[in-house]
């Protein structure tokens, strides 16, 4: 009895280590099946391009005229080019928990949920899936402010950061997504309040003025919002502004985990 005792332990270990070996192909597999559904409509791509290049085409050349907003000592369509990059994804990602409850109705996701696969895994790879679809809008935004004349860095180490911290905004956003998806259980209401905090996040970042020209309560709330850290960090590697990217890319990664804990631990209540 006694040997068989000091034995178990090491055979839970060994079945611990083997469920997180498996973990990241887990997590991949449920990236893949998202980013498949692309295929069935690639059009969403292009539509999704277009209020991007109407904010750079639009808003950024009519006040990059007038110089009508502060952009610390650079041009305002350079300025705006990285918050465009970061209010796009976002718009990707924030309505993302529309699918989860679209799962929930086909009964897609109760037969998720009863695998082993922790719940954890398939937040991981719908988010990161998020994040890859966003990589589209980057590409667009950056093509067309080279076209408008932006200055952008040409440092490949630069764009793969600007690529990466675009990722994790909008995993952190589709986290958001799933998070209020798993608290309004309905599609229509995932719809209204998504539409209710999208623009509030945007206007309550920098990326459409600085944050030294903002009202004290606006400041606050600039610093506690996880978009003005990605716009900090890709204006500093795509237009070289002054920027804390260690920071930003730190509090980013800590948003992201903060976001899977939240939208795994309720996402069961859409199978109920």
């Amino acid at each position: 009895m006694p040997s068989e005792a000091l034995a178990a332990p090491p055979v839970a270990s060994d079945s611990a280590l083997a469920a997180l070996r498996r973990y990241p192909s887990r997590v991949g597999t449920f990236c893949l099946v998202e980013l498949q559904k692309l295929r069935h409509d690639r059009t969403e791509l292009v539509t999704r391009a277009v209020q991007p290049v109407l904010w750079l085409v639009i808003f950024g050349e009519t006040f990059n005229r007038i110089h009508a907003i502060p952009s610390d000592g650079v041009p305002y369509l350079d300025f705006l080019a990285p918050g465009v990059i970061a209010q796009s994804g976002m718009f990707i990602a924030i309505f993302y928990g529309i699918q989860i409850i679209w799962e929930r109705d086909a009964g897609v996701l109760t037969k998720l949920l009863v695998t082993p696969t922790p719940r954890s895994a398939l937040i991981c790879g719908k988010s990161f899936a998020a994040g890859i679809r966003s990589i589209a809008q980057v590409v667009v935004v950056l093509v067309l402010s080279a076209i408008l004349g932006v200055t952008l860095t040409t440092n490949p180490l630069h764009i793969i950061g600007a690529f990466a911290i675009v990722m994790l905004g909008a995993a952190f956003f589709s986290c958001l997504s799933m998070t209020i998806a798993g608290i309004v259980l309905k599609r229509d209401r995932l719809m209204g309040v998504g539409q209710m905090i999208t623009m509030p996040l945007f206007f309550a970042s920098n990326a459409l003025y600085p944050v030294s020209v903002m009202p004290g309560w606006l400041r606050v709330l600039s610093h506690i919002n996880p978009l003005s850290y990605e716009v900090d960090a890709l204006r500093g590697m795509l237009i070289g502004t002054h920027a804390n990217v260690l920071l930003d890319f730190g509090v980013m990664v800590f948003a992201v985990a903060l976001g899977i804990v939240t939208a795994s631990s309720l996402v069961g209540r859409l199978a109920r």
